[in-house]
């Protein structure tokens, strides 16, 4: 088989980085080497990959304190593209912290590209709701996945671009420049734009990454401000915005049409139910009365918030063109 290199960055993931490097070496498409970026971690991650190394021989711990905040305004698309250039092989897949992956991830991400079918690959990612392990997963995980774009069962179709689960061949790579290091989030986003332009991606079935956000409420709503926020910032995605701005007002308008019926606030609430579980409500059915009953009212709180922070926060981004800082860089 034609070699594959897998590659990601972290900074300050001392809870997650084991996981990540134990499942990406039980690969049954075992890579050539496992290349991971570290930005300056100060809360032990990067002791923890150098005791890692011993173990494993194609793990390559790179330690560069350029790919922070500190020296770049896209730390992690910087961290991406250090470690993609110092990919040896041709076909680079990429990984993320906060991620594992299943033994068959990497053989079935790349199979359409060693195959000659793509030269472009996207898994997506899911929450594992069968784990019987409650620090897996937690409710707000699964209340806000589907605004996140994560799926929540391994055989749900998936189009998403994150670069929790991507692969390409090195030369489009390279065409587009690799990943956008002037931007803060979202530059996975920003370059699937680019490659789209040049080739046509494959959705490899049975390639996603598990994920394992583990939010609380509060730390789901940052997440989706700070996105937000991003998206107001690099001006993208104005339909998004507009549609989210026509939810408030028709919410407003219906409050004060309560003075005469309640039938238009009862139709928006009708619609704001649709809204939350359009996009996985079988999966939310599958996994069992327990996991539903204590997720339906976190997600329909969620999914209320959603417009409201959507529309607040990218115009705010629109105007400031200042990013927020995300939880690593907190640590």
């Amino acid at each position: 088989m034609p070699a594959v290199s897998v590659a990601s960055t972290v900074l300050n993931e001392r809870d997650d980085i084991d996981s990540l490097v134990e499942s990406l070496m039980r690969q049954t498409l075992a890579p050539a080497e496992v290349i991971i970026v570290d930005g300056g971690s100060t809360d032990g991650t990067w002791e923890r990959l150098e005791a890692a190394r011993l173990k494993y021989p194609t793990l390559v711990p790179i330690r560069d304190e350029s790919c922070s905040l500190k020296s770049c305004p896209g730390p992690i698309a910087r961290g991406r593209n250090v470690g993609i250039a110092a990919a040896s092989s041709d076909v680079v897949a990429c990984a993320d912290a906060g991620c594992t992956y299943h033994p068959d991830w990497l053989a079935n991400l790349t199979a359409p590209i060693l195959s000659g079918a793509a030269e472009y690959s996207l898994g997506g990612s899911y929450i594992d709701l069968t784990n019987p392990d409650p620090t897996k997963s937690t409710v707000w995980d699964v209340a806000s996945a589907p605004f996140f774009g994560v799926k929540l069962s391994s055989n749900a179709p998936s189009k998403s671009c994150t670069a929790r689960s991507m692969a390409f061949r090195k030369e489009v790579w390279r065409r587009v420049g690799g990943f956008p290091e002037t931007v803060f989030l979202g530059e996975d986003t920003v370059f699937d734009c680019k490659v789209r332009q040049l080739v046509t991606p494959a959705f490899a079935e049975r390639a996603k990454a598990v994920y394992q956000p583990r939010h609380s409420f509060r730390s789901a709503l940052r997440q989706m401000v700070s996105y937000s926020v991003t998206d107001g910032v690099l001006g993208g995605r104005s339909a998004r915005l507009w549609r989210n701005v026509a939810r408030c007002l028709v919410e407003i308008l219906a409050a004060f049409a309560l003075v005469y019926s309640p039938i238009p606030l009862l139709c928006v609430l009708a619609l704001e139910i649709y809204f939350a579980f359009r996009l996985d409500w079988s999966d939310l059915r599958k996994a069992g009365l327990k996991t539903s009953l204590r997720t339906l009212p976190a997600r329909l709180v969620f999914s209320l918030l959603v417009p409201w922070v959507v529309a607040c926060y990218q115009t705010w981004g629109s105007i400031t063109k200042k990013n927020r800082l995300n939880r690593q860089n907190f640590t």
